[in-house]
């Protein structure tokens, strides 16, 4: 695993915990890799009735399968105009964090769960 030194994890006025930054961070820099637990279709089915729901990437194209980021990477919370952008790297099993511009010290860091599609948003 590997993380950018200034990232940390705090309550968040969002949702629960995030993850925020002590420093400034610049455009296009790497925040984190975060290996992944990748889940069968059967096991996602069954994380539906646990807390662990709101904490899963789809991994595959038809959605059938789920994986768990280790790290930080399930804390990132949702925004429509995200901070941070993601790349899964299947092949690996692991997701690479990164800024989308420049981030503040003190801000939270916010993912687009549904990496701009707006359509079977739970929330």
């Amino acid at each position: 695993m590997q993380r950018h030194p200034a990232l940390y994890f705090a309550d968040s006025p969002i949702a629960g915990r995030g993850i925020f930054c002590a420093d400034t961070i610049e455009s296009g820099e790497l925040l984190e890799i975060c290996p992944v637990i990748v889940l069968s279709s059967s096991d996602r089915m069954s994380i539906h009735s646990t807390r662990l729901h709101d904490f899963y990437f789809s991994w595959d194209a038809n959605e059938q399968k789920a994986a768990i980021a280790l790290g930080f990477g399930s804390l990132f919370n949702h925004s429509a105009n995200p901070n941070v952008g993601y790349d899964m790297d299947f092949d690996n099993q692991l997701i690479h964090f990164y800024s989308l511009r420049l981030i503040e010290a003190g801000e939270e860091l916010l993912i687009d769960y549904m990496q701009g599609e707006r359509e079977g948003l739970w929330f």
